[in-house]
């Protein structure tokens, strides 16, 4: 088969690729322990509340209508104008439907916005800045050209019990003529790192000086699905494109991402939208545009996500300072997501070695290494961390931690 740069470019294999295979191989295998995927847990307040919408919709016409029409390539008109809305109310942005657009799922807004601020620009050449990693595993391969992303390790800092901190590390950070665009995860996947207020701002001014957006991955963040655990509030302005999913709202099979960004980014990316896709899907924004009428949406955020993952990552934190006991085991302070980010000091062997032996024993997990996007090459650190999921059930949560805390001690 003779390719194109471009196919030849996609035809290996990546780190996102492994994680959806893993994915759908344990799903086909009955017994093995998924705490690899990005899958969100099966809360059944949650399941109700799409019960009763769904059926409402179907009761309306509405359902079918979603089915059965193509929207416009920004997206289902009435959920924009309720959305723009609701930030007005909520967090007074000043904001209309013209500053937002959807999208199939906030990867495949990763996919345009990359390509479209970094890559080939006349004599230059521009790339995409993320200024602390670890990051979001499927941030690496999405550029159309190589290299097109560069990023900067994150500051640790030790806190007590075990636990450690990333942070920007401001003093470091460049900002070269070559950059394009700024990009960070609030909450971060996987470490569950949430950017303070003030990190949000310090990079905004950054990103302004230099003249370039600053990308915010918003996808388990505020004010929805609002899994996180720390003090937080909504970031967005003019020079600040927001990247919000459904999927951890508990949609992840509508595929349905939101962009928040000025007229001008909204504009294009809808001309981009078009010409790739012809139009987002519009399941998902009309269940949601329900809840925003019904007011059931910040509720369900609020009183029952928010609460089942916050005492789900303690009481995951919990099992494994039981099941290791060991000063080598660091957790980065769960702070949102639904991942803890596990840092094995003097580990013997890389965790794509430990990811290997977890895997034979009916666990799947997600090897640090992958999470390093922009790096030369897999740091020391890099291949001494894991990414575990806890949103499965509690039974195999526990059978989980035990496997590793059984290869681990081998390692050891």
């Amino acid at each position: 088969m003779k390719l194109s740069d471009f196919g030849e470019h996609y035809r290996g294999y990546s780190g996102i690729t492994h994680l959806m295979d893993d994915l759908s191989e344990g799903l086909a295998q009955p017994g093995t322990i998924m705490l690899g995927g990005g899958n969100p847990a099966n809360i059944p307040e949650v399941e109700a509340m799409l019960q009763s919408v769904l059926g409402r919709m179907l009761d309306s016409g509405e359902l079918v209508s979603s089915l059965t029409n193509y929207d416009a390539p920004q997206g289902k008109a009435a959920f924009l104008e309720n959305l723009a809305m609701f930030f007005q109310q909520q967090y007074g942005w000043d904001i209309s439907a013209r500053n937002i657009a959807l999208t199939h799922g906030s990867q495949s807004a990763f996919y345009l916005l990359f390509n479209a601020f970094a890559g080939r620009a006349g004599e230059s050449r521009k790339r995409v800045l993320i200024p602390l990693v670890p990051e979001y595993i499927g941030y690496c391969d999405v550029g159309i050209e190589p290299g097109l992303l560069t990023s900067q390790e994150a500051r640790i800092e030790h806190l007590d019990d075990g636990m450690f901190k990333y942070q920007v590390d401001f003093e470091q950070l460049e900002v070269g003529a070559d950059t394009g665009l700024i990009c960070v995860s609030r909450p971060t996947n996987p470490s569950s790192n949430v950017l303070t207020d003030e990190e949000c701002r310090e990079l905004d001014a950054v990103a302004r000086a230099n003249d370039v957006p600053l990308l915010i991955d918003n996808a388990y963040g505020t004010p929805f699905p609002d899994i996180i655990f720390s003090e937080a509030n909504p970031f967005w302005n003019d020079n600040c494109i927001v990247c919000m999913s459904l999927s951890k709202l508990g949609l992840p099979g509508a595929r349905t991402g939101i962009i928040i960004a000025n007229e001008e980014v909204i504009r294009f990316f809808s001309n981009l939208t078009a010409i790739s896709s012809l139009a987002p899907a519009g399941i998902g924004a009309s269940i949601v545009n329900q809840m925003i009428i019904d007011q059931t949406l910040l509720p369900l955020c609020h009183e029952v996500i928010r609460p089942f993952y916050l005492e789900r990552s303690q009481q995951a934190v919990r099992m494994l300072r039981e099941a290791i006991d060991d000063p080598r085991l660091h957790i980065h302070k769960p702070e949102g997501s639904m991942f803890l980010w596990l840092w094995f000091e003097g580990l013997p062997v890389d965790t794509g070695e430990l990811y290997q032996r977890l895997k034979n024993n009916g666990l799947l997990v997600v090897p640090g290494r992958y999470f390093f996007p922009g790096q030369a090459e897999v740091s020391v650190h890099a291949d001494s961390c894991i990414r575990m999921n806890y949103a499965q059930n509690e039974k195999d949560l526990e059978r989980g931690i035990d496997i590793l805390a059984r290869e681990l001690k081998n390692c050891w």
